[in-house]
């Protein structure tokens, strides 16, 4: 009764509905709920007794009307399509989305909390898809639903919330010898004390177990992904996406405001996009990470590239080089002088095989300069400049100031522009080994797309000493490695029949725990190496069609990026289907 007066009290002065009043009174939700909708005459549920929500019954309703009227379906039964909504007696309402289904509509009222998570996507889901029925006993097991619990507002005690929410609350850029939470027998390990600290903010660890995840899988990149109904987490791994993990939509602006913080960024600056920077040491390992955030229509979306410095010093022989391609690539690098330029698109491993090269031409003797937008492996012995076009450094003019550093080994990340080719030519000439990167589709393109932006054909004939294009396909997976015969079409586009070749054997994944069920686990390259000989030097010069060109490549020795691919094929390393997504590309 004393409730009651104080209920009626609190409504007079604040205008609070009654529902909220009695809420934060501690009143079950569930009987307010219950009690408004028999005084209201409307059915009620209670999702946690034992009702099954149908994913799929909410694709039968387009999104603007779910917005319009905050309605979701929860489950269909025969021609009845049972939905929760904000207001259950909105018969116009009800109209609308019975003729837009076709089916009977029966509306409900539900708790709100449960219906805001309905609304979000995110009722029932949780880092490994379990449903709410194991929701306790998964939690035990589950770290990132432990975090997201201690996050959920409606969940998460009053006193606490300020501090849950708090992404300030440690500003250290690094997870010093982390472990994975599940690997624990194995690793046989303390976990991290920042990890283990119960006064820590949840957030803080979601965003460490995201990143510890991702470089436990692998991962090349890492996605943040704010959608309609809740925030995708999704892992670039071996060069294809992978969905992760859902989170609940009042996890993004804590968990960008953390990443941001770790990467030295404007927390408050939400309008454009920017760039950082993260820092991180797991296991002995040190890893760095670009950050990039865009603003969407749904929030900021982050995407972060995991930079792991031993990965570029592998070694040549670690790249999928055959040894005969190998030794020729090798008898370039060690020319005193000339232009040696790696092609290839975005993500085809350019970088890593650049920085392979500096190895094996870096030594006390020479002096190696390179210039990138961004430096993204930090070597030593290398003279390393980051492009600033702010300030006006650009590759051109850093490439002006390294012919007066007295180089022995230019490097520059890409030749974008006449200016910058001009120059690097030139460097070439004058007795400096240059290398750098260029997006063409073939190793021969080199020399046409070079003319294409103004340089002189004497002087590519004269400065160019090599071309190298390549892709990445994804390795077999060796634990789930099986022969298989692929279809005779696909093979014939690369020239071979297996009619009359039957004994050659073809392999690919069936699919395992340790390749995610892809089939695939890493990725090698398939390479097309052209050395200019006097003949090509010729052909460049009378400015010869790019088919001249690839004809007296071929007949110097290269082989196209097709015949290596299919030749990995042939020796089990990859499959047919995998070679042809990465090479048939570009009309080619």
């Amino acid at each position: 009764m004393d409730q009651a007066k104080e209920a009626v009290s609190r409504r007079q002065s604040s205008g609070e509905s009654f529902e909220d009043i009695l809420i934060d009174m501690d009143v079950d939700e569930v009987e307010v709920y219950g009690a408004k909708a028999e005084l209201e005459g409307v059915s009620f549920l209670d999702l946690n007794d034992d009702v099954q929500v149908d994913a799929e019954a909410s694709s039968l309703l387009p999104e603007d009307l779910q917005e319009r009227y905050a309605a979701v379906p929860i489950f269909q039964d025969g021609d009845k399509l049972t939905v929760s909504m904000a207001n259950p007696k909105d018969v116009f309402a009800v109209d609308e989305l019975r003729m837009k289904t076709g089916l009977d509509i029966v509306p409900v009222l539900i708790p709100p909390s449960q219906h805001q998570a309905l609304l979000e996507g995110t009722w029932g889901v949780h880092s490994n898809g379990t449903s709410p029925d194991s929701e306790e006993e998964d939690d035990e097991n589950d770290p990132i639903a432990q975090m997201l619990a201690d996050l959920d507002p409606n969940r998460a005690p009053k006193e606490e919330k300020k501090r849950n929410f708090n992404p300030f609350a440690s500003k250290e850029t690094t997870i010093e010898a982390a472990v994975i939470p599940g690997e624990a027998e194995e690793a046989e390990a303390e976990i991290d004390k920042e990890y283990q600290d119960a006064d820590e903010a949840p957030i803080i660890r979601i965003v460490n177990t995201i990143l510890m995840y991702a470089i436990r899988d692998g991962a090349s990149d890492i996605h943040v992904e704010p959608q309609r109904k809740g925030v995708r987490i999704r892992y670039r791994i071996d060069g294809v996406l992978h969905e992760q993990m859902k989170v609940p939509q009042y996890v993004l602006n804590p968990l960008i405001s953390r990443i941001k913080i770790m990467a030295d960024m404007n927390i408050a600056e939400r309008r454009v996009p920017q760039d950082g920077r993260i820092h991180i040491k797991m296991q002995e390992k040190e890893y760095d990470m670009r950050v990039n955030t865009c603003p969407t229509a749904f929030g900021e979306k982050v995407v972060m590239r995991i930079l792991d410095k031993s990965s570029v010093m592998i070694g040549l022989d670690k790249l999928g080089l055959y040894p005969e391609t190998q030794t020729q690539l090798l008898d370039i690098c060690h020319q005193p002088n000339g232009c040696f330029m790696i092609c290839g698109p975005t993500g085809s491993g350019k970088t890593t095989t650049l920085y392979s090269v500096l190895n094996v031409v870096n030594s006390v003797e020479k002096n190696v300069m390179t210039v990138e937008d961004p430096v993204e492996y930090q070597l030593a012995g290398l003279s390393q400049v980051h492009v600033n076009r702010k300030a006006g450094l650009t590759f051109a003019n850093a490439l002006r100031a390294f012919l007066r550093q007295d180089p022995d080994v230019i490097m520059v990340g890409e030749i974008r522009d006449l200016e910058t080719a001009e120059i690097a030519v030139q460097a070439a000439l004058t007795g400096h080994l240059v290398l750098s990167t260029i997006h063409t589709n073939d190793a021969p393109s080199t020399a046409t797309r070079l003319g294409d932006m103004g340089v002189e054909p004497f002087l590519i004939s004269a400065s160019l000493v090599g071309a190298l294009a390549q892709r990445l396909s994804r390795r077999i997976c060796s634990n789930c490695k099986a022969p298989y015969q692929p279809q005779r079409e696909l093979v014939l586009r690369f020239g071979f029949d297996p009619l009359t070749h039957p004994e050659v054997q073809f392999y690919k994944g069936m699919g395992c725990e340790r390749c995610r069920q892809t089939g695939y686990k890493g990725r090698l390259g398939c390479y097309e190496l052209m050395r200019i000989n006097e003949e090509l030097a010729e052909l460049i010069v009378r400015r010869s069609p790019l088919s001249e060109l690839k004809e007296a490549a071929r007949s110097n020795g290269m082989q196209t990026l097709q015949e290596d691919g299919f030749r990995k094929c042939k020796d089990g390393f990859t499959n047919v289907e995998e070679v042809m997504r990465v090479v048939f590309t570009g009309g080619h």
